[in-house]
């Protein structure tokens, strides 16, 4: 229900829906350089990317990132 409520908003204002794999591993990994985590328990609040060096990135944020240019790979593809 609630991705036909975001796909019907989306058409009303003029934009496209995109939906991601729901098994992306968007919090495990790195929005900077693509590592991906093996294990990232619920408690670890903040990210720090071993390969890179970032650090203290809010996991949310760094997950919304991910998907963000995830979802931007997909459209970019659909359009080409």
């Amino acid at each position: 229900e609630l991705v036909r409520q975001l796909e019907y908003k989306a058409a009303w204002a003029g934009r496209q829906f995109v939906q991601i794999d729901r098994f992306y591993p968007s919090s495990k990994r790195c929005h900077g350089c693509g590592f991906v985590m093996a294990s990232l328990p619920l408690n670890i609040r903040t990210w720090d990317c071993p390969d890179c060096g970032t650090q203290g990135i809010d996991r949310d944020l760094n997950a919304a990132r991910n998907i963000l240019q995830a979802g931007t790979v997909l459209l970019a593809g659909a359009e080409s």
